[in-house]
């Protein structure tokens, strides 16, 4: 197998949770910044052009982060951040559905819109007129997800899951353009010093996002 990563927060995911469960995969990088998941080529493994991408022995492929690395869990008994249990799993995927709708959707769209429209408006449809309110939408968001994380230590409880790597690599990636959490937030920012903290954190952090420093 092979993984097409490249700059952003959705590749991050799978590089964090390749880190925390100690798998490897052969990795081809994907320069976005100069188009190449634009190119014929690659539409023909992802006809979004998103990445990540999992590419199989026989030529096939999935794309989209949480997908690759429920696939992974199931087929390298790489469970742990997922779940043990039936309703371990059910939380888990509770949410990671909750910082997608939350967070991670107004956020990617209210940068696309904003300090992401000079990549972003040829390839994708942008909303600048809205982009405002789209990132207030992820403030908001991010209000939300602060009470959840204050039961803590971790989104699921005492658990750390992929829900955990999801946030961290969008509040990071937040940080970085215009989105960063309010300070007031502060169950959210003790959560993101303890997942900071943590060696996945570090091996996955890449600070080439060519937009500005995290906050």
């Amino acid at each position: 197998m092979k993984l097409y990563q490249s700059l952003g927060p959705n590749p991050r995911v799978v590089l964090m949770y390749l880190a925390e469960t100690g798998l490897t995969l052969d990795r081809q990088f994907v320069d976005i910044m100069a188009a190449e998941n634009r190119r014929p080529d690659f539409y023909a493994k992802s006809p979004l052009g998103h990445t990540p991408l999992l590419e199989f022995d026989d030529g096939s492929h999935i794309v989209e982060s949480i997908a690759i690395c429920e696939y992974l869990a199931e087929t390298h008994a790489a469970n742990e951040l997922l779940g043990a249990t039936p309703e371990q799993r059910a939380r888990t995927r509770m949410f990671v559905r909750i910082v997608d709708q939350l967070v991670v959707v107004p956020m990617t769209a209210g940068f696309r819109g904003a300090e992401g429209l000079p990549m972003f408006r040829d390839r994708v449809l942008c909303l600048p007129d809205a982009a405002a309110d789209l990132k207030r939408l992820a403030a908001s968001g991010l209000e939300a997800v602060n009470d959840i994380v204050g039961a803590g230590p971790w989104i699921a409880g005492e658990r750390f899951s992929l829900a955990d790597i999801l946030l961290y690599s969008f509040v990071e990636f937040g940080a970085m353009v215009g989105q960063a959490p309010d300070p007031a937030l502060t169950h959210l920012a003790a959560w993101r010093d303890r997942v900071a903290a943590r060696p996945s954190a570090v091996a996955s952090a890449n600070p080439q996002y060519g937009i500005g420093e995290p906050a």
